[in-house]
Order: structure tokens, then sequence, then C-alpha cells
């Protein structure tokens, strides 16, 4: 029996896929891409906004409707979140939730004996331990992404994810160094390590994200590691001293901005003032060789104004981000952001993001103009329709080459020239 995923949403849930694939795979199906060859569709949800609840109502209806007599799962953080809502979805055979995708397999199972829809839908509860079966490969990918790390404590005014996510929890040291040599040994040489709330990971223990950054270091054949979205006032002088003796780290940290106005980082219920993320950002470059800082930005939050929106716009320009990720504001329900006054009109944040995106490519020329004349090494993601490769430096400049090389090799190459997307780079001739 084949099945087809449909992935939405974070690196997690890249991550979570994966374990159900293998999970699959391990009890007799087969994993297929081909949509027309599929017996069973996963839709592995996410529902940080409504369009991303849109967007799972519509990948489930999209299924059924053209595959009758296949069998719909739904699974994720929707149905996590919004139990009542996802039963509402009738076109869904299987309904689970992220806490209760182990029970892929079974739940199949149950379905094929009964001949009648089941429901998974059990509960976070405080104090659960992180369940993970861990994965041995990536699919096609390039680097593999390890969760160490889920659930949130934070509640910012605007987000889901703690009822999605459940309390912060962290997997086991040892558990995540047996992960990484599985992925080591099927030829993985970059890890990302990755988390719903990935710089709270140890809390409540005596171990901290360095630990895990040097447990997964630790395998010779690992020569980068890499981490997820960070929270910047996790991020201690005493971790950052411990996070830059480790070599094989890459000096690129994607630390969440959401707005640089102190007045609307107070109603986002962040915790840290732009004043306290420059001091982190000077920090990072400092401690870090070559280092980049990329960001998530969300504009239109209810009662932004347009000086707290330039505010942003400016501090942006002031930190030199390598890239920016832009969200306008999308209510949620469930959240007090939902409910505060002054929404902001579609248009406007439309316009604002639009503005910002401006700003943010004139950040990322600048970033790559100043990339041209260093030597950097570049792990081959693959090759574009022009033929040439094109991969990743250990600070995430994207880089465009000439050359005879395979995906997942790591090149030297030296950097003479950019374009919109990619710094051009040719291979020295002792390359690896």
């Amino acid at each position: 029996m084949k099945v087809f995923f449909h992935t939405l949403g974070c690196k997690v849930n890249q991550y979570e896929s994966q374990e159900m694939r293998e999970q699959l795979k391990k009890n007799g199906y087969e994993i297929t891409e081909d949509e027309s060859q599929a017996d069973v569709f996963v839709i592995n949800s996410c529902t940080v906004t409504s369009e991303s609840d849109r967007k799972t109502r519509q990948c489930v209806r999209h299924y059924k409707k053209n595959h009758p007599e296949s069998i719909t799962v739904l699974t994720g953080c929707l149905p996590q979140s919004f139990p009542d809502a996802a039963k509402e979805l009738n076109e869904a055979d299987i309904v689970l939730g992220n806490r209760s995708n182990g029970r892929l397999t079974a739940a199949l199972n149950e379905y094929f004996i009964s001949g009648h829809r089941v429901l998974g839908l059990a509960q976070h509860e405080s104090g659960e331990p992180l369940i993970s079966s861990g994965i041995s490969d990536f699919e096609e990918r390039t680097r593999a992404i390890v969760k160490i790390e889920d659930g949130c404590d934070r509640f910012c005014s605007y987000c889901i994810i703690p009822k999605a996510r459940g309390r912060v929890r962290s997997k086991d040291i040892e558990d995540i160094k047996n992960e990484v040599n599985l992925l080591a040994e099927n030829g993985y040489r970059e890890i990302v390590l990755v988390g719903i709330n990935l710089s709270a990971y140890g809390k409540g223990s005596d171990l901290d994200l360095a630990d895990a950054v040097f447990a997964t270091a630790e395998n010779e054949k690992i020569e980068r590691v890499r981490l997820g979205s960070l929270e910047p006032d996790h991020l201690t002088d005493g971790l950052l001293e411990k996070l830059s003796r480790c070599e094989k780290l890459c000096p690129q940290f994607h630390i969440s901005l959401q707005s640089g106005c102190d007045r609307v980082l107070k109603k986002m219920n962040r915790h840290y003032t732009a004043a306290e993320y420059a001091e982190l950002a000077e920090k990072l470059r400092k401690n870090f060789d070559d280092c980049s800082l990329t960001t998530d930005i969300m504009v239109g939050f209810p009662q932004e104004t347009e000086d707290d929106f330039l505010d942003t716009v400016n501090f942006a320009e002031k930190i030199g981000f390598e890239k920016i990720h832009i969200f306008p504001y999308s209510r949620r329900s469930g959240t007090p952001a939902d409910k505060m006054d002054g929404q902001i009109e579609k248009s406007v944040k439309a316009r604002r993001a639009a503005e910002l995106a401006d700003a943010a490519e004139r950040i990322r020329q600048d970033f790559f103009k100043n990339q041209i004349g260093k030597t950097v090494s570049v792990l081959i993601e693959g090759k574009q329709k022009n033929g040439k490769a094109f991969g990743y430096t250990p600070n995430y400049t994207p880089v465009q080459i000439d050359g005879n090389v395979d995906i997942r090799m790591i090149v030297d190459v030296k950097i003479t020239d950019f374009d919109k997307e990619f710094c051009i780079g040719h291979i020295n001739e002792s390359h690896r």
C-alpha cells in the first residue's frame, strides 16, 4: 500500500512527517511522491494562522475529491489545537494530532478492520516527555533536520502554538547522539537542530542548547551543525560563550524579531526590547567569525502605526539581516491579539509587507556585496535549470558555481560576484 505525504508549516512538521514515513515503512507501507499512485494521503497540518487552516482544509478536500477511494489522514497542529473543527472536516477518514503521530500505523489498521472513521485526539499534558522515534534519513535532502525540543511556554499574544504543542520538553542527549550517528552513516554532513522553542532546550534540567550542539558535533562524519529559529532573550552571555567553542557550529543565527518597535513588542508579549536585540546582534557578531543574522518580522499587528512600522524598517536596516521572512499579521482565534482593538486593514498590511520586502532586498544585496573576495566552503544542494550547481556556506550565503560537483559535497569556493538570488563563486583547485 502506497502513502503520499503533504506537509505544511515549519521544520518541526517536516521532521515529524519523516518520522511517520519511517514508521510506515517499517510496517510494510511504501512511500510515494506520485499522487496518482497513492492509496493513503497524510496531511500534516499547520495552524499558526487562519490562512494555514484554510490551506489544510483545501488539501484534505482536494485529495478526497480527486481520489475518493483513498484513505485521507489529517494530523498535525490544526486537529491538536482545534479538535472540534477537525472533526467537522468529514473528508478526513482518520484524524489524529501531533501528540498522536506515533499511532498512525495503529490508526490505519483500526480503519481497515472497522471501516469506520478513526479519531485519535489526545491532548498535551503538563510534564509529558518528548516522545520521538527518531529518524535515520531525510529523503533527498542534503542536510538532515533533527528535532530536539518541543513545546513553548512563552504565550506571545498572537500565537496559538502553546496550545498546539504543549509545554517545553527536550530530547535526551543519548537519543540525539544515536540519531545523529544513523544520519551520519547515511551520508549526511550537516545537521540542523530544530524545536518549537529551540533555545529553551534543557529547561528544567542541567542541560542547555550548547550541550545538544556538542553532542551532535561529536560524530566525526558530521562537518556542520546548524541551529533553527531562536528566541533572543534565551541567548545569555554564558550560552553564547559555550556555543562559540564548537568549531562545527555554523555562524548563522535565525533570531526571531517580529517588530523593531518597543511599543509593538510589548503588545505582542515579546520579552525583550529593540535595544536588547541590537545588543545581542553585536555580541553574536563579536563571538562568531563571519556571522550572519536572519529573522522573522510581522507587519500590521493590531494598533501598529505608520511610525511603528517605520521603526521596524529602520531597525532592520540597522541590524543588516542576511534574510528576512516577512509575515502580515493574521488573526488567530484563541489568542489575545485576535480580540484587540485597532485591527489593521488587509490592504495596509499588504503595503507594509511590500515596503519591508523592498528594504529587505536592499539589505540582502549589501550583504552579498560584502561576501565578494571571501573563500568559503559550500555544501552542494543541487543544480539549477541552467546546469550550474548551488549550495550554502556555513553562514547560509547561497552560492552558485560552475563545475562538476555532486550533491552533499562540500567544496571550497571563492566568491567573485553576486546577482539578485546568489553570490557567484569559482571552485578552488583543492576542493574536497
